[in-house]
């Protein structure tokens, strides 16, 4: 085992803490912001009792009785993904869904060794979507869950790394982790591991682990993205959580900046003007790219200087999760029965953003006049607990478009 330049925490969380302090690390967010995040990985032992976000009877519940789909799971075996036709089926009368998870043939799959991973539990699973979503407020990226489910001595996958960043969180058994630091540090997501497999494997044989310990339930891994890792199973069935946070990165803000100064630069008429003719032999004119490079090389820079990317961001942003879930029979019942006692609050999730008189959020925007801009930012200050605090007609609108829920007293 070697820990030389991996720090290994015992968890002190405190009460009221963050997740990251009270659940995941022992370390408040700015701590682990400057010591680990995107630097190393970082192992906590006994971080938390899971218990209440995940477990055996889980696994079995949603296999086998919430008619899930595919991708919903995948199953893998000796370092490869088996076809999802080995492992789903038609669920009979009345469910004649041709790709729903068939539990007889993955109890045979995993009785012969196999891996299920039940992926985007952040969807399916009520306890886990909660946990992430309040990691992802707290660390300001995206975060997705699965779970992966080895039987005895196995493993579902070769060494290699991931392009987004990942806590474990050990639920059930013990496994094995060997981790090796990068051959590609801060992969991009288009930069996947198999196209430097050849590298991965030679620094996974020959390479000293910067990490080679057991996770047993309640032990917390942090692997930045680009980290290599392999884990399997040992004397019985291995659970854990992966958390993969999907970091945004200076690369992705560069794109958004581009992006809105060529936006910008549509609405330039001299930048919309047709390049000139030239002959077959003069691809690029005598004074540069048809004698205009330079003048576009100066507009599109003066563009970058000037465009304001924080809307596409945003926007980007909004789009890479849902907000939380919305029962339609109780959104209907808190619309029938509005008062202004009736206790109501902010969607959670929403990613909220009002720019001038204009509310964008995840469920779509909407339009208020300057009467209603005061009570808007109220309500996305925390400021509000009753219908009447909105006013009824407002609270009203913002039920009926998903961005208002009733609240417990």
């Amino acid at each position: 085992m070697s820990l030389s330049s991996t720090e290994v925490r015992d968890s002190g969380a405190r009460e009221g803490a963050g997740i990251l302090e009270s659940r995941l690390t022992g370390l408040g967010r700015e701590e682990f912001a400057r010591d680990v995040w995107a630097r190393t990985a970082s192992l906590t032992r006994g971080a938390s009792d899971f218990s209440d976000v995940f477990s055996p009877s889980a696994v079995d519940e949603l296999i086998s009785r919430r008619g899930l789909r595919t991708p919903f799971l995948r199953v893998a075996k000796d370092g490869a993904t088996l076809p999802s036709s080995s492992f789903t089926a038609p669920a009979g009368v009345g469910a004649t869904v041709a790709d729903q998870l068939d539990d007889t043939a993955l109890w045979r799959a995993f009785a012969d060794g196999a891996t299920l991973v039940l992926q985007a539990l952040h969807r399916t699973w009520e306890p886990v979507a909660d946990l992430v979503s309040r990691l992802s407020t707290e660390l300001g990226h995206p975060v997705q869950a699965n779970a992966y489910v080895t039987p005895p001595q196995n493993r579902g996958f070769d060494a290699h790394y991931d392009v987004h960043d990942v806590f474990v969180l050990q639920i059930e058994g013990a496994k094995r982790w060997v981790v090796h630091e990068p051959v590609l540090p801060d992969p991009l997501r288009d930069q996947p591991w198999t196209d430097h497999r050849a590298a991965v494997a030679d620094r996974a044989a020959h390479g000293t682990p910067h990490l080679d310990t057991m996770l047993r339930p309640g032990d917390v891994l942090y692997l930045p993205r680009g980290w290599l890792h392999s884990a399997q199973a040992q004397g019985e069935v291995s659970i854990h959580l992966t958390l993969g946070v999907h970091a945004w990165t200076r690369y992705a803000l560069a794109e958004h900046l581009t992006r809105a100064a060529l936006a910008a630069l549509g609405d330039d008429p001299s930048m919309r003007r047709s390049l000139p003719l030239t002959g077959p032999n003069d691809p690029g004119g005598a004074d540069g790219t048809y004698g205009v490079l330079d003048l576009v090389r100066e507009r599109l820079l003066a563009a970058v200087a000037e465009t304001d990317p924080a809307p596409l961001f945003h926007r980007a942003r909004r789009s890479q999760a849902r907000p939380a879930p919305l029962g339609p029979v109780a959104q209907l019942a808190a619309l029938s029965g509005l008062a202004p006692t009736s206790p109501v609050r902010l969607r959670k999730a929403l990613e909220p953003r009002l720019e001038g008189t204009r509310l964008f959020t995840r469920v779509g925007y909407l339009d208020f006049p300057e009467t209603d801009l005061l009570p808007v930012a109220r309500l996305l200050g925390g400021r509000v607990r009753t219908a009447g605090d909105l006013g009824l007609a407002l609270a009203g609108r913002l039920l009926r478009a998903g961005v208002l829920v009733p609240a417990d007293r």
